[in-house]
């Protein structure tokens, strides 16, 4: 996480809750004062990042970065392209974006997270309005969950109090301490203000493993069916992947008042990997780095990843996670 300018009231306000959450940094803070930010706000803006002056989302540019970065993934690009542009095009939206980013390890989350992010501020995941939770980091003991929930609504509070149009990335949701998540809830609900402040156009993203198995059921039967992935509809399995996480005690949504009360708009599934995409991820990693394209390091890379069902081998168990490395050791030659 880090702080903005917001952050300064904060700390004034309740040092030692603050710090409990992050080490504290008035860097930002101090550089709005020598600046004139608070005298000189457009001058400000011309050297920092400001909220004011965020630009405009081209659906068309997100829809690029979707189509060239995340693969296999027909229902997140489409859902996340829809909601993320009709969400940002409405000047009144009637309560927060909230998206719950669901599926195993390396399919794809973070970096659909990352690069809503990217489109959005050009900071992306660096930005000032951008804030990243981390459960197993930022709320490590049971014991404090009533600590972190105070600790919570006020960061939320003040970022949005600074920054209407700020981003909230919870990432292991399913690591999360359960009941935690539920101090956010009037932030998320339909409320024009709460304590004087409205949260209508912030956005919010859960990222979580919880109700992969579900995910990966409703894929593998499409397969043996001979069925294209492509045909798995959203309403095949959002009500079961919803189901499914708020029922599951190893879930930070587990019988979440978010779930329950339907303050979540989308749950996202992201449908495990196959041997192609992986060889996808390969291929652009490559460009990436500046290296040619050889199809032959590209293929001895895939064909290093474990695959599950055991017998049927459709699925890679690390998504794309791990061949970034693995491919390490083919440029190292």
């Amino acid at each position: 996480m880090k702080l903005g300018r917001a952050s300064l009231a904060l700390l004034l306000l309740a040092p030692s809750a603050v710090r409990a959450v992050e080490p504290i940094s008035l860097g930002l803070a101090l550089a709005g004062v020598l600046t004139g930010y608070i005298s000189y706000p457009r001058l400000y803006c011309l050297f920092a990042e400001c909220c004011g002056q965020k630009r405009s989302l081209s659906r068309e540019a997100l829809q690029k970065d979707l189509d060239d970065k995340l693969f296999g993934q027909h229902l997140a690009k489409k859902v996340i392209l829809n909601a993320v542009s009709g969400f940002l095009s409405n000047p009144k939206p009637k309560k927060p974006l909230t998206l719950s980013l669901h599926g195993w390890t390396g399919t794809g989350k973070n970096f659909a997270s990352k690069i809503i992010a990217e489109n959005i501020y050009e900071g992306g995941l660096n930005s000032d309005y951008v804030h990243l939770f981390v459960a197993t980091l930022h709320f490590p003991h049971a014991s404090n969950v009533t600590l972190y929930k105070d600790q919570l609504q006020m960061w939320i509070r003040g970022n949005v109090s600074a920054c209407a149009r700020s981003i909230f990335i919870f990432d292991e949701m399913d690591k999360m301490h359960a009941g935690l998540i539920d101090a956010i809830k009037p932030f998320l609900d339909y409320y024009d203000v709460v304590d004087e402040v409205s949260y209508q156009k912030a956005i919010f993203i859960f990222l979580s493993n919880a109700g992969a198995e579900r995910i990966t059921d409703v894929a593998l039967d499409f397969w043996k069916s001979g069925k294209q992935r492509e045909e798995i509809k959203l309403r095949d399995m959002e009500h079961a992947l919803a189901v499914s996480v708020f029922n599951n005690k190893n879930s930070g949504f587990w019988h979440s008042s978010l779930i329950d009360r339907n303050l979540i708009d989308y749950f996202v599934p992201f449908l495990p990997l196959e041997y192609k995409h992986l060889k996808m991820c390969i291929r652009v990693e490559m460009q990436s780095r500046g290296y040619e394209v050889d199809e032959d390091i590209i293929s001895k890379v895939a064909e290093e990843m474990t695959f599950f069902p055991k017998e049927e081998r459709v699925f890679s168990d690390k998504g794309c996670k791990t061949v970034f490395t693995k491919l390490d050791y083919y440029l190292d030659d």
